[in-house]
């Protein structure tokens, strides 16, 4: 009983171990990508573009937005941000088959686009809250 208890101490202790080392060369390589230019994000949520690296003392210099910049940590910065790439078109999926039809669709669309035709496009909020409460006891 007290070597399976070693045993699996034993195993706990590797797998530790090994995480961490793995941990670390994902850090050691996300730093190598370092450089003047490149976007990154903080590990508190702030994000700028690298202007300078102090090697020895571990600082990276930030430049949060044109003149504005911020000294942090080289461990503080835990990513580098990508440009997001736009999809080209959206695929629609219909939600259930009865959206299949196409009678019933374009009779759906007309409804909707008159009603959205409807709604005054210049006016106050008061006037929008008193229109929206009274769509409100139309449908109860």
């Amino acid at each position: 009983m007290t070597i399976l208890l070693f045993v699996m101490l034993g195993v706990f202790v590797f797998m530790m171990f090994r995480r961490n080392k793995k941990t670390q060369q994902q850090q050691a390589q996300l730093q190598s990508k370092f450089g003047p230019g490149v976007e990154v994000m903080t590990s508190f949520g702030l994000f700028g573009r690298i202007v300078n690296i102090d090697e020895a003392e571990n600082k990276v210099t930030l430049e949060l937005s044109p003149g504005n910049t911020a000294t942090v940590h080289r461990q503080a910065v835990t990513k580098i941000v990508e440009p997001v790439v736009a999809a080209e078109e959206p695929t629609v999926v219909p939600d259930d088959a009865s959206s299949l039809t196409t009678e019933k669709v374009t009779a759906e669309n007309t409804d909707s686009a008159a009603a959205l035709n409807d709604a005054p496009s210049a006016e106050t909020p008061e006037e929008t809250l008193r229109r929206l409460n009274d769509e409100g006891k139309k449908d109860s």
